[in-house]
Parts: structure tokens; sequence; C-alpha cells
């Protein structure tokens, strides 16, 4: 593939990339107005439900990549991208009839399933298409589009809103891209015959480096704990950051820019979208700095340097919350192409979608408990003071899972 096909490549997975990531903001976008709708005035049982809500999604988004990665090997990238696209399309199209919680719970396992398709699918497609040196840079640009998703979804909720949509209305929004970009995978899949030749398609650059099985199941360990702190915040992010008057001359920026209701709170999606678009800057970083003989320092830097940031979140309040969160998304979304380049590192190339999943339903399918955690956590300071303790055990097991690797076995391409 040259390099310009491979350019064309990159963009379009990212563009699918940068679309799960709104299927998975979604509900935390809204879930204050679903909560309202069915619990009224109930905070705590609104938040409870919703997080539970999140955490089933979360939970077919990250175990259902197990067997998605199994059904990529057998049947293509392309085309389970747009059975991806599709399906979670369609699901968006049922929440708009869905009248009841039970409803809503079984719609979001359906398109948490169809979502969990995207990860083995397309960072196998993109892994089989990059070599060693140039691989974390294309996952770079690939996770700066998937943090653009993750801060567009409450964007495109704070503006549906302000048109005076409701969040039935915001689901009918975002089925119509899923719908587009679908389409096009669907041709490009039936045009180029995939799934046909699947088993006998040979990638740019194979890998002969033998399979490290030890420390593949150390990292999907690893990422079990950082899924736990990821599900937790983006859960429940809106909701922190709706704060009220503190005096700050932020606040009274905000407020200028009709950020702030008239009971003087500020509207939390706005703020959820630029504090997550922060970590395109730790995409961009990342995918520039990363280097392949020392990923594992670089990811254990990356988790022991979100722990001041969790621990300030714990305290922090008013405009305060925007600074600290701000902060820790810029760290914290620097792991991705760090760590989608070890799996790629310790796999071998013909189960590489198979990795690709088996990781992702640990950090997505065992760490979407967090979302059931912060919702039932009777404080922020228990909750970010907990994740906190959890960022430091997994930058301890990084620094382990570096020592195990400081010397690279000879077969390793270069």
């Amino acid at each position: 593939m040259n390099s310009a096909a491979l350019l064309r490549l990159i963009i379009l997975v990212a563009c699918a990339h940068g679309l799960v990531h709104i299927y998975e903001q979604s509900l935390p976008s809204i879930e204050q107005n679903i909560a309202a709708e069915f619990y009224g005035d109930d905070v705590s049982a609104g938040k409870a439900m919703t997080g539970m809500m999140s955490n089933s999604w979360r939970f077919t988004w990250g175990m259902g990549a197990l067997v998605a990665g199994w059904l990529v090997d057998r049947f293509g990238g392309r085309r389970m991208l747009a059975i991806y696209l599709f399906g979670c399309s369609a699901m968006c199209g049922v929440l708009v009839i869905c009248q009841s919680p039970a409803a809503l719970f079984a719609v979001m396992l359906l398109m948490g399933a169809f979502a969990s398709i995207y990860h083995p699918a397309g960072l196998a497609l993109l892994s089989h298409h990059t070599r060693p040196d140039n691989r974390p840079r294309a996952l770079g640009l690939h996770g700066v589009l998937g943090s653009v998703g993750i801060g567009a979804a409450p964007l495109i909720a704070w503006l549906t809103l302000k048109l005076g949509g409701n969040w039935r209305s915001y689901y009918v929004v975002l089925a119509i891209p899923g719908i587009l970009l679908g389409c096009y995978f669907a041709w490009t899949s039936y045009r180029d015959g995939e799934g046909q030749q699947q088993r006998a398609e040979t990638p740019v650059a194979i890998e002969d480096a033998q399979a490290r099985w030890g420390s593949f199941f150390l990292l999907a360990l690893v990422s079990a704990l950082q899924g736990f702190i990821y599900s937790a915040i983006l859960s429940f992010l809106p909701r922190f950051l709706s704060t009220g008057d503190d005096g700050s001359l932020l606040f009274s920026l905000l407020q200028r820019c009709g950020l702030v209701d008239a009971q003087h709170h500020i509207d939390g999606r706005f703020l959820a979208s630029l504090v997550l678009w922060c970590g395109c800057l730790g995409q961009y970083l990342a995918g520039r700095l990363a280097q392949p003989r020392i990923l594992e320092r670089q990811m254990a830097f990356v988790f022991l340097g979100i722990v001041p940031f969790l621990l300030w979140m714990a305290i922090a309040e008013g405009t305060n919350r925007i600074i600290a969160a701000a902060l820790f998304a810029t760290i914290h979304f620097m792991h991705q192409p760090i760590y989608s380049s070890l799996i790629a590192k310790y796999s071998p190339p013909h189960r590489r979608s198979l990795c690709y999943g088996f990781s992702f339903a640990m950090g997505l399918g065992v760490g979407s408990f967090g979302a059931s955690f912060n919702g039932f956590s009777p404080s922020d300071t228990v909750t970010y003071s907990t994740l906190a303790g959890i960022a430091i055990a997994a930058g301890t097991l990084t620094i382990l899972l570096a020592s195990l690797n400081a010397t690279p076995p000879a077969t390793e391409a270069k």
C-alpha cells in the first residue's frame, strides 16, 4: 500500500474511531436528562440508575470485543466495521421510542455489543498496514480522531438541547453519520472481495517476533485498571463539571459566554467537550514521542502522571474542577497509542485481531464497572481518591512490564 492509500485508510478508520467514542459518550452527555425524566428530583437514585446503564453499555462494548476479534480474523476488518456502524445507527433509532428504563437498558446492551466490533477491527486493520517505526504515529493520528469524538458527543448534546431538542432527538442526529460511513465500508469490502481471501491477506510488513504472552496478559491486567478509571470518570464528567458560582474570573468569563444558567450553574456538557479535547493534545504528543524500545516506560509515566490530577479532582470545587479535569485528560489519553503499539509488539500477526479483542474485553468490559462504582459512590472525594490509588497500581505493574522487556528479543522487527 502506497503512502497516499495508507493515509486515506488511517483517516477513514480514524473517523470510525471518532464515531464509536461519540456513541460511547452519548449516554454520559444526556444522562442527567434521562435521570430527571424517570426519577425526577431523586438525584441519588437517578445517578445510580444511569451509572448502571452506562456500565451495561460499556460491559458489552468490552466483552463483545473478544468475539469481534475472532470474527474480524475470519471475515475482514472493513466488513465488520460496516456491521458496527449500521448496528449502532439502528440502536440510536430504537432509543427514540424507548419509554422505560428497562427498554433503555436493553438497547444500551445491544448498542455496546455493536460498538465492541470497532477496536479489534479498526486497530488490527491499521496494525497490519503499518510497521513498528510508523505505527505509533499512525495510532497517534487515529487516537486524536478518537479524542475528537469523545469531546464531540457532549458538544452535540449541548447544541441539540440549545436548539430545542431533547435527548431522543439527540440520538436521531447520531444515527446519520453512522449510516453514511457504514455504506462506505460496506462498499469497499464488496469491491475488494474482503473475507474471501482474508486468511491469505499479506500485510505490508510481517513481524517475525515471537509472541510474548506473559507480557501481553500483564498488559491486559493493566488495561482493566485503566479501563476502570476511564469508565468511572467519563460516565459522569458533565455532571462533575456542572458547578455553581465560585466567584472566580473563569466563572465570570463562562457567564459572559452564556454557559451559566439562571440558577448560576455551569452547563457541564460544553465544558466536558473542552476538557476531553485536551486529550487530542495528549494523543498527538504520544504519537510523536513514542519509541518502540521504551514504550513500557512511557506508559508507566502516563499512569503515574495522572495521580496528582486525580487527587486534585477529589478535592477541587468550582472552576478548579475544570482545570484539574483538563490536565488529567491531557496526560491520561497519552496512553492510547502507546498501549495499542504494545499489543502489536507482544502479539503474533495472525492473532492480532483476537489479541486486540481480548485486551479491550479487559479494559472496556472488566473496566466498565467503574461506571457503577462512581454511580453509587457517596462523594467525589471517595471516588477520585480511590481512582488515584488504582492509577498507582497500574503504574507499578507497568514498571514491572518494562523490566520484563528491558532486553527485546533479537527477532523483533527493527
